[in-house]
C-alpha cells in the first residue's frame, strides 16, 4: 500500500480499519491562473517522507491507521472524469474512515462534496471553505464546474442551506459573489481583514456558533488562504492572508471543535512554488489534521 512508502512512520491499513483515509485527485482543467496542482498529490507524498510523525507539539501520531488509496487519474472527459471522483469518494465514506482528498485544482470539491452531501442525505450537512475567494460564482469562463463555482454547486444539493456554509480568509470578489453574500445574509462569510481585526477566537465561535447542530461538516481548505508570502506556489495567490500559524491552528481547533468528516486540501501548484514552501505549509496543516485525529481516538 501506498501509506508504507508514504506517511513515514504512520500505519497503514485497509479503508475499513483505518482512521484516514487519503486519495489524490490529480487534475487542474479547471484553473483560471496558473496551473500545476496537478502535481500536489505526488509532490506531497514524497515530501511526507521526511517528515517525523509527531505533532508540532510532539504528540505520537505512530498509532494513526491510514490508508492511501493513490490518484484518481484523468482519462476521460471532465464529466465522465468527476463521476469517477464522486464514486470513488463516496466508496472511501462508506469504508468508515476520515477521507483526506489531495487536490487538484478547487473545482475537484464540486464531486467530492456532492459524494459527501449524497451519502449523509437525508442528514444536513454542512461546508467549512478557507480561501482567498469565495467560489461562488453560478459559472465562471463558461463553465459551471470552474474552481470558481465549487460552493455553489455544494448549496444545489438537497440537504445543504446557505446557513450551513461558512467561509474564512476571503479577500477577492467578483461582482457575482458580492450580490449573492447581499442576497443571502445568512451566509457565513469572513474576510480576511475581519479575520486580522476580530482574531481567531472570536471567528471561531462564530464558526462553532452557526454549524451547531450538524452532525457532519466537510472541510475544504485552499492553500492560498495563505499569504503569498506564506504560499507562492498556488494558481490564483493574493495579498492579505493568513500566516501559517494561523491556518495551522484555523484548521487544528476545526477538526476539534466541529464534526468534520472529510477534509479536501487544493490548489498547491509545485511548478509554481519556490523551495517547496508551499508543499511544506500544505504538510504542515496536513500532519495537524493527523494530530486532531489521533487526539479524537483518545491515544
Amino acid at each position: 500500500m501506498a501509506a508504507k512508502k508514504y506517511w513515514d512512520g504512520l500505519k497503514a491499513g485497509a479503508p475499513e480499519n483505518s482512521d484516514l483515509a487519503i486519495m489524490g485527485v490529480p487534475f487542474d482543467g479547471a484553473v483560471s491562473g496558473g496551473r500545476g496542482a496537478a502535481e500536489a498529490p505526488g509532490r506531497l507524498r514524497e515530501l511526507s517522507k521526511k517528515i517525523s510523525p509527531f505533532s508540532e507539539e510532539g504528540h505520537d501520531l505512530r498509532g494513526l491507521i491510514v490508508y492511501d488509496r493513490g490518484d484518481l487519474v484523468f482519462v476521460h472527459d471532465w464529466e465522465s472524469y468527476y463521476a469517477e471522483v464522486e464514486e470513488a469518494a463516496f466508496a472511501l465514506l462508506q469504508s468508515g474512515s476520515t477521507p483526506l482528498f489531495l487536490g487538484g485544482d478547487h473545482s475537484v470539491t464540486i464531486p467530492l462534496s456532492k459524494a459527501f452531501a449524497r451519502y449523509y442525505h437525508p442528514e444536513p450537512v454542512g461546508m467549512v471553505h478557507l480561501d482567498a475567494h469565495s467560489d461562488l460564482m453560478d459559472m465562471y469562463c463558461g463553465q459551471k464546474w470552474s474552481h470558481a463555482c465549487p460552493q455553489r454547486r455544494f448549496l444545489e444539493q438537497e440537504n445543504t442551506k446557505i446557513e450551513n456554509l461558512f467561509l474564512v480568509g476571503i479577500r477577492e470578489f467578483e461582482a457575482e459573489e458580492v450580490a449573492f453574500w447581499k442576497d443571502n445574509p445568512e451566509l457565513g462569510l469572513v474576510t480576511a481583514r475581519r479575520y486580522a481585526r476580530d482574531g481567531h477566537k472570536a471567528v471561531m465561535e462564530e464558526m462553532v456558533s452557526a454549524l451547531r447542530g450538524l452532525s457532519a461538516v466537510y472541510l475544504s481548505i485552499d492553500i492560498d488562504i495563505l499569504d503569498p508570502a506564506y504560499a507562492p506556489g498556488t494558481g490564483t495567490p493574493q495579498a492579505g492572508g493568513l500566516t501559517t500559524r494561523e491556518l495551522i491552528t484555523l484548521v487544528s481547533d476545526t477538526m476539534r471543535r466541529l464534526p468534520v468528516k472529510a477534509v479536501d486540501l487544493v490548489e498547491v501548484a509545485p511548478p509554481l512554488d519556490s523551495s517547496d514552501l508551499t508543499s511544506r505549509a500544505a504538510l504542515k496543516v496536513i500532519y495537524e489534521i493527523f494530530a486532531a485525529l489521533v487526539s479524537l481516538k483518545g491515544q
